[in-house]
């Protein structure tokens, strides 16, 4: 039984190193194929498909997370327990489905629902205001602006876009951006025509 359990522990342990190197996503394993979303395809032409509209419960990580879980706490309680082995095999169990809930609890309740897609609107840069941290020379000296985006502080090359320096601390509003640097104008020069 020592040996059934370590070999349940090392096939869940690979195999969950495995799905967490194959990017929590689409993994290709011969003619089985693990989607996003927890559906199954099978076979190059057919074979077996099953969507789900959410993630369920019982998919490729939470199986894994199973068996390496059920395998360690077997082996555990064969070598070191004086229970008997249907006890050590229903304590198991009950182990690896504690073990999968947890990762599946972690994973998909609290992790996945903040995640989101973003939209090219969320990163744009045209008309972000932001704040110069390193002074902006005349022509086309490069400074350096830092902004908010997506709830994060960022920092961006900066030039003017009328090639008057802007110093330190002065908010500008960025105009256009090209090839990694923002051309800005100072905020109060645009917001002079403005009720």
């Amino acid at each position: 039984m020592d040996t059934f359990y370590l070999i349940c522990f090392v096939v869940g342990l690979v195999l969950s190193i495995l799905s967490l190197v194959g990017g929590f996503g689409h993994l290709h394993l011969g003619r089985v194929h693990m989607g996003h979303g927890g559906h199954v395809h099978y076979g190059a032409h057919g074979g077996v498909h099953q969507h789900g509209s959410g993630i369920s419960a019982v998919n490729g990580f939470t199986i894994t997370a199973f068996l390496c879980w059920f395998g360690g706490v077997g082996y555990l309680l064969h070598r070191y327990s004086g229970f008997v082995v249907p006890v050590v095999l229903l304590l198991s169990a009950v182990g690896g489905v504690v073990g999968a809930s947890l990762l599946w609890t972690i994973l998909f309740k609290l992790l996945l629902p903040r995640e989101r897609v973003l939209a090219s609107e969320d990163t744009e840069m045209t008309g972000v205001l932001a704040s110069v941290s390193d002074a902006i020379r005349d022509g086309n000296g490069t400074g350096e602006i830092i902004f908010s985006q997506t709830g994060a502080r960022r920092a961006a090359a900066a030039r003017s876009e009328d090639g008057m320096s802007i110093e330190r601390g002065v908010e500008v509003v960025v105009i256009r951006y090209e090839r990694g640097i923002a051309y800005v104008r100072r905020w109060d020069e645009l917001s002079d025509g403005l009720p």
